[in-house]
């Protein structure tokens, strides 16, 4: 029992958060690859979800739906280990059972991860589109440090932070949408239903957590994702992407809203059940 009750106040490692975070992007990684390409269509180039899937597998067969694959790795253990490292660490400064200090963790973690993640973020959504378009307008891009080394390459290094005004956003908003939601929920529940720390806590918590992440973020990624994907001067400005968007009608900001769901739900799940084990299994000990 003392170890049990030991290892309920263990803190996570730093790294823990973007491990977790990688392995639950390989199980969830198709369902952003459909995402992405639902959210890049326009005009008359619309298809469903499944002309879409179709398409992947006609064109790389099962391992089509992992395009991308090392990028989105790439991602989450820069992009992901910051915001939860930083969200933590964060946590010995302030008194956490409030709502706003986790907020305002939730932002400063979310402005650096942000910052950290974007070329990551612009490789993954460039790979991940790359099997809708004609062969002649494809990147080919071989692997997520061929993706970096071209785009500064061939665009120049500011390429790599194309999109960082909406990255940095939906960081921040997925910051507070996942984590301090996650603590906030996680706190409401063991004192309205009096559940102890352990899987069934994890699960309904992590569940909750992932509806609100995807909820608050879903416009903000449809913007981020169209700028990334991008042709040098096919857009002036963030304005000039918002406007594009704009004109499909209001519910263009929500394309790929169920993938997006379907993904970031289960993605949160699995993170966080993942992330708990890990603090509980190996995590820090509190000081004597």
């Amino acid at each position: 029992m003392a170890d049990s009750n030991a290892n309920k106040t263990r803190t996570p490692r730093w790294w823990s958060g973007g491990v977790c975070a990688a392995l639950a992007v390989t199980a969830t990684h198709p369902l952003d690859l459909i995402k992405v390409q639902l959210q890049t269509q326009s005009g008359a180039e619309r298809k469903s979800v499944s002309e879409i899937m179709a398409n992947i597998y006609r064109q790389g067969g099962f391992l089509g739906f992992y395009n991308g694959i090392s990028a989105s790795w790439f991602r989450q253990l820069t992009y992901t280990t910051s915001r939860f490292a930083l969200y933590e660490w964060g946590k010995q400064f302030v008194d956490s059972s409030h709502v706003s200090s986790k907020v305002g963790l939730a932002i400063f973690a979310g402005i650096f991860g942000g910052i950290v993640g974007v070329p990551g973020d612009v490789v993954t959504v460039r790979m991940q589109n790359d099997a809708k378009m004609p062969p002649e307008s494809r990147r080919n891009y071989q692997h997520v440090f061929d993706g970096l080394y071209r785009i500064q390459k061939e665009e120049g290094i500011a390429s790599l932070f194309r999109g960082s005004v909406p990255a940095v956003t939906r960081a921040i908003v997925l910051t507070i949408g996942t984590n301090a939601a996650y603590d906030q929920v996680k706190q409401m529940l063991q004192s309205a239903t009096g559940l102890t720390d352990g899987l069934p806590l994890h699960f309904s918590t992590s569940t909750l957590a992932g509806c609100i992440g995807t909820v608050m973020t879903q416009p903000i990624d449809v913007i981020k994702t169209t700028y990334m994907n991008a042709k040098p001067g096919q857009f002036d400005g963030i304005g000039s992407v918002v406007g594009s968007i704009a004109k499909q009608g209001p519910l263009a900001f929500f394309k790929g809203f169920i993938p997006a769901l379907m993904r970031v739900s289960p993605n949160t799940i699995i993170t966080f059940m993942l992330y708990e084990q890990a603090r509980m299994r190996f995590g820090k000990l509190p000081d004597k």
